[in-house]
Order: structure tokens, then C-alpha cells, then sequence
């Protein structure tokens, strides 16, 4: 078995050490031989500022037949931006690499298009210019801004083609043009793409990727924002109301010339429905999706005559489908859901085995997607992340028996960041829900910061968490539950959370704060606890409840009046019969019925009892939750005597601001847990 590990790999990969031909797996895909598991760092934890350094690996994507390798690489800065693209040869995936340079853009994704022409999709800056309108001699200023594009380059000519590239006009008027739809596995020469029409009405396009040059094939409604497609024909359209929280689900069977109503869904919250792609059968599609009447949402067929949803595919008790997988010609290979790590339900069981292997290979700690899959099931790439993994792009190659690292996001040694392990808390009430515990580096006891998760109906995962590593890094414990209330367990499991906003879901994390300080020593006099969203109330509401516990609070984003932020998405909702309305109420409360226990669980309302220092931070352009929650949380905090800062973040939403933002929020945020546990 072949290493397939660089230097730069092997100092970067160091907690796996060597591939080496000891322990075969499968087809001798090796074990880690004793006292090589893990190097000795002697550096200690990362300063800060290392985990903002720009990535510089965006992905790596195998062409179709399994034969070529192709890396994005951002070589440059932000403020300038420099990338290329790496092609390597699936044979000799440690052989030379052929550099193709894309200039002053900076890519964030790559496909192939065919096997001969790899698709890099890139972010390039763009100028207005200083200019006079005619008849005027007053000027406009010139404004700086980012525009999406596709770049389609030949795998060994160079000859980069950027789509729609010879409609200057459209190209002038959009911001974004870098939406592709479907790579048309049988067409080696076109791919279909979605763009903006000058009246802002999204259209559909077949583009030729050699020369670059569209075709329109048809318009979307005034909402439209993708379409969904068999062999190249449109079978489902997603329309989306103003705000961005409903979207209407069209679909046209083969034959059809009109477009009909399947449903209306979710897009942001809790989300319960979503393509997957084609079936073996005509007329048949596949969906991830959940009936009323079961409790976890699986991958299964879609008929698109009659709209009506066949039996599961591959599900799981307990767990939602993730997504599914697909090899490179669009067939479906199984499911994935969240256990221990990420795992697939195969639809094709010679796959499990190589599957289990890898994860064994990465000891069984790290998250191994299957990101690309030749049609021949053989070589695939695999995205590695966990804990204190960054992320990496491994190829491996099943009959060769070989497995290559070929791209990784951060040159961050393991052995310097924190290891991450997954607890099963005991709650108060005899249940058991999981959190994820991050250790500093060393595993010395000491103080604790808790992050609950935003959403709610959402869940965290053990994997790479920027946040959870800078706060490692000071010699802190991290830890993340999965409080009841959050997504991804089922709908029972969601449903224990309803109308239990500061009580029970509020309980989870005290019992998960109780279980860690317990099993690891940890410090009980210093507990700091920060979050977004969701979060950020589950912060203040911590606080509030417990101020013999919590030394800080952090809050993001977050919201801190109930009936409040239940007026406000009353009056927000431009869907039809308030369906995104009604679902808050039905997960928050009714402000008639459950007007009193809504103000008792709102933080802003119960200031006074909060002793610890609080920082909020909010976007001024927030459209998911108002800046005036954070707002008047501040003032009532004032008003009642309490140490608070509020940070207002101009031009920007929910938490979406640029790294080097983050960057200094994070250091602000570290500085005052340290000061609190003085």
C-alpha cells in the first residue's frame, strides 16, 4: 500500500502518521501501526490569528471516468486574489501536477463538465467606474464589488472560457452568474446553467462549454430561483416568496407543457423537502421527504404525474436523511445520515465495506463524505473533517489499493488543536440527548464555554467548529449539545422542544453543562456560555436562569423577546395563509393563549436577574432576526444596572459577516470570558 502522503501532508495529517502495509482493511487498506498514531507536537495551542489564515485548497473533483484529478487553489489574499487549478493524473495521483493559473479571482468550487473540461466557479472583482450621465456633468462615484462566474477550462489545452462570457450586456447587469443546474452527464459539450434576465426573472439556459455561448431554453416565474432536471429536461421548479423563508414546489411530468403545484415547504427552518435526483424509472424522480404520519425524513420516489411519495429508501430509525449520494452519472447510491460520524445507507452493499474501512483508516473520529464517484465505482474523493481535522481531500482508488491526500483546507497540525469526543447525557427527566465535548490542547482541566446551537431545529455536529478551536486554544473546554428541540433525530425527538423555549430545551443544557463538569473536573466556578441565533437566546436565557453558573454571556444575533419576535414574523410573512407564522407559533407559542409563560421565558423581560457581563452582537441588516431584539435587550440591561456591550455590525445580516470581522469579534469575545474568569 502506497503512503500517497506529502511532506506538507504528513506534517499536516500528523495524528494518522503513514499509510503502511500493516492491518489490511479492505484489499489492503491499512491500519495505524502502534506509537505512529499521533506526532509530538511541542509548539503548543495556535495563536488566535492561525485560524483565520485564508484556505487555500478549495476542493478537489474527479472527472467522470475516474481518470484526472483537478485541485482549486487561492494563492493569493482577499484583497488580492490570485488562483489556479491543479490537474492530476488518476494513475499517478503523486506525480507531477499541471497548473493552470486563472488570474486575479478567487475560486470557490470546481466540477467537471466532461472528462476533458474541468468547471471552476470563481468569485472576480468588479468596478462600476466613474461615470456621467449624458447630458450631465455630475459624476457617480466608482463602487467595488464581487461577482460569481463559471470558468471552464480544458484539461489540457489551458483555454479557460468564462460562460456567458460573450453576453456582455447580461454579464454587465448580474452579479451573479455562476448557478449550473445540470452537468449533462451525456452531453460532453454542454451543461445547463440558470441566469438573471435584465427584468430580474431567472432564466434557464443550455451553454456550450467550450466556446461559452448560451441558449435560452425557458423563463422562470417572478420567484423562481432553480429548476431540477432528468437527462436535461426541466421536471421540478422551486419558487421562492419575497422574504426567502416558503417556496412553492412545481413540477412537470415528461409529456406535460404546463407547470403544476406539487407543494409548498419550508427553505430555511426546518426544512422537510429536497431533490435528490432521478430514478431508474420514467416519470419518477427521488426526494428526500417526510409523510405526516412518520417520524424521520427519508430518501424516497416521487411520481411526478400524481405528485404521490413511494416508501422509504434505505432509512434509519431516529435519524434523518442527510442527502443522497450519486455517482458521477447522476445513479443513486444510498443515503446519508448522522450516527457516531457521517454514514451511508447503501443502496449498493459492495460499497460498504471500503466505506467502513476508510473510516476505520481515519480511527474512526473523522467524518469521510464521498464527494465524487466514477461511474465505475472505483475511484472516488472523499472530504475528511472531524474535531481537529480542517478538512482534506483524500483520492482513493479501490483496485489500485491506494489512498493519496491531495488538498487540505488549513495547514493546522492535529496534535496542536483540541480533541473532540460525543457524550451521552442523562437528563432530569430520565432521557438522554448528545452533546460534543472539545478538550484544549493537553486536556488539562479547566474553565468551560458552552455554544448551544442556533435554529432551533437544527443540530450541531462533531466536526470542525473554527469556534470551538479558538476558544480550545485559550485552555478552555467547548461543549455543544444537542438540547430536545433540535433537528436531525426525527420529529418526535424536535417535538419535545415545542413551547419549551426556557424550560425544558433550557434544561438540556444545564444537564449536559452538570454531566462534563462531572465526568472531566472541570472548573464549576469559571462556565461562560456564547451562541447565534437560537443560541444567543439560549445564552441570555442561561444566564438568567442560572447566575451562580454562567461567569459571561455571549449573544449573536439572537432573539430576546418572544412575543415580540412572534409579532414581527406575524407582520414579515408574505406566505400564503402565514404558513411561516404559524410555524413559530406552533414551535415558540401563541402570544393569546400563552402570553404569560412566553414573557417569563423572554430574557429582555427578566433583565435584572442577569448578574454576569453581557456582549451582544448583532447585524444591522439582520432579516432573520430584527437588530431591535438585540437592541432592547441592551436597554433593558442598562435600565437595570448590568454590565453591557452591544456591538452593532453595519452593511451585514444574521452572523454573515467576512473573516476578518469574525476574526476580531472572536478576540473581543475571548478577552472577556478571560477577564470574567480572573
Amino acid at each position: 500500500m502506497k503512503s500517497g502522503l506529502s511532506k506538507a501532508a504528513r506534517a499536516a495529517l500528523s495524528r494518522r502518521g503513514l499509510l503502511v502495509g500493516a492491518g489490511a482493511l479492505v484489499g489492503g487498506l491499512a491500519t495505524l501501526p502502534s506509537g505512529m498514531a499521533r506526532a509530538q507536537g511541542a509548539a503548543g495551542a495556535y495563536p488566535l490569528q492561525e485560524f483565520f489564515k485564508p484556505i487555500r485548497s478549495v476542493g478537489a473533483a474527479l472527472s467522470p471516468n475516474g481518470d484526472r484529478i483537478a485541485v482549486g487553489e487561492n494563492l493569493g489574499t482577499d484583497a488580492a486574489p490570485l488562483s489556479a487549478v491543479d490537474l492530476l493524473s488518476a494513475a499517478d495521483p503523486e506525480g507531477q501536477r499541471r497548473r493552470i493559473s486563472l488570474g486575479a479571482v478567487h475560486i470557490t468550487g470546481l466540477e467537471w463538465a466532461s472528462n476533458d473540461r474541468v468547471l471552476a466557479t470563481v468569485m472576480m472583482k468588479g468596478e462600476t467606474g466613474s461615470r456621467s450621465r449624458a447630458g450631465s456633468n455630475l459624476r457617480t462615484e466608482s463602487v467595488e464589488f464581487w461577482m460569481r462566474r463559471v470558468v471552464s477550462i480544458h484539461a489540457d489545452r489551458g483555454d479557460p472560457v468564462v460562460l456567458f462570457g460573450d453576453q456582455r450586456n447580461q454579464m454587465r447587469g448580474t452579479f451573479d452568474m455562476g448557478r449550473i443546474i445540470d452537468l449533462l452527464p451525456d452531453d460532453a459539450d454542454n451543461i445547463l446553467m440558470a441566469a438573471w434576465d435584465g427584468d430580474g426573472v431567472l432564466a434557464l439556459h443550455r451553454v456550450n462549454v467550450n466556446t461559452g455561448t448560451p441558449t435560452r431554453l425557458e423563463r422562470g416565474a417572478s420567484g423562481t430561483y432553480t429548476w431540477r432536471t432528468v437527462n436535461g429536461v426541466p421536471v421540478m421548479r422551486h419558487d421562492i416568496n419575497t422574504r426567502g423563508t416558503m417556496e412553492t414546489v412545481m413540477v412537470r411530468a415528461p409529456g406535460e407543457a404546463e407547470w403544476r403545484m406539487a407543494r409548498r415547504t419550508r427553505v430555511r427552518d426546518a426544512p422537510d423537502f429536497s431533490w435528490v435526483g432521478p430514478s431508474d424509472r420514467p416519470g419518477v424522480v427521488l426526494v428526500r421527504a417526510r409523510l405526516d404520519t412518520e417520524d424521520v425524513i427519508s430518501v424516497r420516489e416521487m411520481d411526478l404525474a400524481t405528485t404521490a411519495l413511494g416508501a422509504p429508501l434505505n432509512s434509519r430509525p431516529g435519524r434523518d436523511a442527510l442527502y443522497g449520494l450519486k455517482d458521477s452519472a447522476g445513479r443513486y447510491l444510498g443515503a446519508a445520515y448522522y450516527g457516531e460520524r457521517l454514514e451511508y445507507e447503501f443502496a449498493e452493499p459492495a460499497l460498504v465495506p471500503h466505506h467502513r474501512a476508510l473510516n476505520r483508516f481515519f480511527d474512526n473520529s473523522c467524518d469521510v463524505a464521498l464527494t465524487d464517484v466514477d461511474r465505475a465505482r472505483n475511484r472516488f474523493i472523499a472530504y475528511v473533517n472531524g474535531p481537529n481535522e480542517p478538512g482534506a481531500w483524500f483520492f482513493y482508488d479501490k483496485d489500485a489499493r491506494l489512498i493519496v491526500n491531495v488538498a487540505q483546507a488549513r495547514a493546522l497540525e492535529t496534535d496542536r488543536l483540541g480533541v473532540g469526543e460525543v457524550l451521552q447525557v442523562p437528563t432530569r427527566d430520565g432521557q438522554t440527548i448528545e452533546a460534543y465535548l472539545l478538550a484544549p490542547p493537553g486536556g488539562a482541566p479547566g474553565p468551560l464555554i458552552v455554544l448551544p446551537h442556533g435554529g432551533p431545529e437544527v443540530r450541531d455536529y462533531p466536526s470542525w467548529d473554527r469556534q470551538a478551536q479558538v476558544l480550545a486554544a485559550q485552555g478552555w473546554w467547548v461543549l455543544r449539545p444537542n438540547f430536545r428541540g433540535s433537528g436531525g433525530y426525527g420529529q418526535a425527538f424536535a417535538e419535545q422542544g415545542w413551547t419549551r423555549w426556557g424550560t425544558r430545551m433550557q434544561d438540556d443544557v444545564e444537564d449536559a453543562v452538570a454531566h462534563a463538569i462531572s465526568l472531566k473536573g472541570l472548573d464549576a466556578s469559571r462556565i461562560g456560555i456564547m451562541g447565534t441565533s437560537y443560541g444567543g437566546y439560549a445564552a441570555l436565557m442561561g444566564a438568567l436562569k442560572r447566575p451562580d453558573l454562567y461567569k459571561a454571556a455571549i449573544g449573536i444575533c439572537g432573539v430576546y423577546d418572544l412575543p415580540e419576535m412572534l409579532a414581527w414574523e406575524e407582520r414579515q410573512d408574505d406566505s400564503a395563509d402565514k404558513l411561516a407564522y404559524q410555524f413559530w407559533t406552533k414551535r415558540i407559542g401563541d402570544r393569546t393563549r400563552d402570553g404569560a409563560a412566553l414573557q417569563a421565558a423572554s430574557p429582555s423581560r427578566r433583565a435584572a436577574e442577569i448578574n454576569c457581563p453581557v456582549l451582544l452582537v448583532h447585524g444591522a441588516d439582520d432579516g432573520i432576526v430584527p437588530f431591535i431584539q438585540s437592541r432592547r435587550m441592551r436597554d433593558a440591561l442598562r435600565s437595570a444596572g448590568k454590565s453591557v456591550e452591544l456591538i452593532e455590525i453595519a452593511d451585514f445580516g444574521h452572523a454573515d459577516w467576512e473573516d476578518a470581522r469574525e476574526q476580531d469579534l472572536m478576540t473581543r469575545y475571548v478577552a472577556l470570558f478571560r477577564r470574567a474568569f480572573a
